[in-house]
């Protein structure tokens, strides 16, 4: 059977007017949407069992599964969490909060007690694996959440707050917070995204560029609505973010366009003003070190203690 999805948007906000899907879950996948309104509906200990559940049965690469979840529903603590996440106060309101862990301790605590050798936490294809199966699992947990009638939404904020979080959840080394999900009953339906048509995704056999009209026309069709008003103050942020990545001549071509177009784009947004260009990029170095003061060598060549 065919999925049929009749769209509608509207500043860049995806309205289906009919659907028509293969099975249910296949609909709760197409219509998920981010919750960030959470009503004060508590979650049963029995909902929440079934939904964990799903995320332990997630597929993991050798079924190692180096990942563990804290689960976190004391008010106090995710106040806390809230403040740490850059203000986000849905996390607040959330019922339940879970931090995905990439988590090497568990294995390599059984490997000394089993005398076996460990090297995991000293190798990029660990953690390659760990990150990827950590991700799958809360994936999982966000679907079965969507399928009992809950929602959920990612918060990636938790990178700029790894020790503040070590230290509150009493990370060993070994375990490194990856992302939050926030849990919980709708106060009202999130509206769905607009999202990029298979086209500019899906690469036939190999990867594939498509010409630059086509490539912008199928980019704008999904952000059609997101023009932001030109005021002096983005003016001066986005020439300062492009002078300080591209240069000045770079810089002025940039404003330009906007005054050009008589509005600042969405690509414009997003890396001028948003997730800044400039800034983005700061820290790495740092990234580096924290992975370190957890337990991990990830990124340094490993060196045999036999040698």
């Amino acid at each position: 059977m065919q999925t049929q999805i009749l769209i509608k948007a509207e500043k860049g906000v995806i309205i289906l007017e009919k659907n028509k899907y293969p099975n249910e879950t296949l609909r709760i996948l197409c219509e998920r949407a981010s919750l960030r309104n959470f009503s004060e509906k508590k979650i049963s200990q029995d909902v929440l069992n079934d939904i964990l559940q799903a995320g332990i049965q997630a597929p993991s690469g050798g079924n190692i599964q180096p990942f563990s979840i804290i689960k976190i529903e004391n008010l106090e603590t995710n106040n806390k969490l809230a403040k740490l996440c850059g203000g986000q106060n849905f996390i607040a309101k959330a019922p339940v909060n879970l931090l995905f862990c990439i988590d090497w301790h568990r294995f390599e605590r059984w490997a000394e007690l089993e005398n076996a050798p460990f090297t995991a936490t000293s190798s990029f294809r660990h953690f390659w694996i760990s990150f990827q199966d950590t991700i799958i699992s809360a994936q999982n947990i966000c679907t079965a959440a969507d399928s009992l009638g809950l929602g959920s939404v990612y918060v990636g904020t938790v990178l700029e707050c790894f020790l503040e979080l070590r230290d509150m959840f009493t990370l060993p080394k070994g375990v490194f917070p990856v992302v939050l999900l926030s849990l919980g009953y709708p106060q009202t339906n999130p509206p769905m995204k607009k999202k990029l048509d298979i086209s500019a995704i899906v690469h036939d056999e190999k990867y594939s560029e498509m010409n630059d009209d086509k490539f912008l026309e199928i980019l704008n069709e999904k952000y059609q609505g997101r023009q932001f008003e030109i005021k002096d103050n983005r003016l001066e942020t986005i020439w300062n973010v492009c002078n300080d990545v591209h240069g000045e001549e770079f810089a002025n071509l940039c404003i330009e366009k906007i005054k050009k177009n008589g509005f600042i784009n969405a690509i414009q947004h997003y890396f001028g003003l948003h997730y800044r260009a400039n800034i983005l990029p700061e820290r790495n170095e740092e990234f580096v070190r924290i992975t370190k003061e957890f337990g991990f060598n990830w990124f340094k060549n490993f060196t045999s203690s036999n040698k």
